[in-house]
């Protein structure tokens, strides 16, 4: 199992620079990943293309961007870009967001969810693949022979799924799903084995199964705890998190982060692994010291 970082803590006050030398660092100590989701007014495939100027290695995904807001020409045109400045080391994470963004915050209308995303990838694959796209759908269209930047291989893409229809999409179509706030019960039980047999069936490659959690080491956890669980509260309250979090028998996200000493983590990450996790990107939550403990572990790893 790859470990990587998700940085998406920085967008919280997003500054350029600031993210860039975050992911400059985390290749620096040999991390695999590094992984912004898109939560701010600052473009996250962007960012990571202009990172992947100063970088060499290390992969940059994204965690993800909604689909309802980007039509797929959008999202393709992004991806290219940033896979060319990157010379080759993005991966596309996608995902529906939740009815409650998508009516309230976006004003748009929650329908059809399974059919959006199927006619939204049917778009989205060609313009990767080809640079063309002909698709008349109910929800998404496109008449397009457009000129795409080059690059030898497209980027990655993989589907933020939670749900037995959602991962079924995944696996027959996509290179895996990129999961948060999912603890290793529901790794176990849901996600590995509904998005492996969907690949196997459609005679896919093994997916890549990104796990991603808060982590932090501290001797002191409660007010850590305490704090992921108040930032992270609206997480129980989501039907779809609020499922997951069920498998688990748990209330909220802070009850499966990892956090505690070096050996409660290690053993949390253990599990994961053994769930069947092919990467585990860590939300990085500072303790009273800082992060540097959490770090040196994830190194370590």
């Amino acid at each position: 199992m790859k470990i990587g970082i998700n940085g998406s803590g920085l967008l919280a006050r997003p500054d350029l620079d600031q993210i860039v030398a975050d992911i400059e660092t985390s290749e620096r100590a040999g991390y695999a990943s590094y992984w912004l989701a898109q939560t701010a007014l600052a473009d996250s495939l962007s960012i990571l293309g202009i990172a992947g100027r100063t970088t060499s290695a290390i992969e940059l995904g994204t965690a993800v961007v909604p689909t309802w807001t980007r039509h797929p020409e959008v999202m393709a045109a992004g991806a290219l870009t940033a896979q060319a400045a990157s010379h080759g080391r993005i991966v596309l994470g996608i995902g529906l967001a939740h009815q409650p963004s998508v009516e309230d915050r976006w004003g748009m209308t929650w329908e059809r969810p399974v059919k959006h995303m199927s006619e939204y990838l049917a778009i989205l694959e060609s313009l990767l693949a080809t640079g063309h796209a002909s698709h008349r759908g109910e929800i998404w269209s496109l008449e397009l022979e457009g000129a795409a930047i080059a690059h030898e291989r497209p980027p990655q893409v993989m589907l933020a799924a939670l749900g037995e229809q959602m991962l079924k999409i995944a696996g027959r179509r996509t290179d895996g799903t990129i999961l948060w706030g999912v603890g290793p019960k529901t790794l176990e039980q849901q996600i590995v084995p509904t998005i492996t047999a969907a690949a196997d069936a459609a005679g896919r490659a093994a997916p890549r199964i990104v796990c991603s959690l808060p982590v932090c080491v501290t001797d002191d956890p409660e007010p850590t705890r305490e704090f992921v669980g108040s930032i992270l509260a609206g997480y129980a309250t989501l039907p779809s998190y609020r499922a997951m979090l069920d498998i688990e028998g748990v209330h909220g996200v802070e009850d499966i982060s990892l956090i505690g000493d070096e050996a409660t983590v290690i053993a949390g990450i253990d599990r994961v692994r053994a769930a069947g996790a092919t990467d585990f990107t860590a939300a990085v939550i500072p303790d009273r010291s800082g992060p540097h403990r959490t770090l040196e572990l994830l190194q370590s790893q």
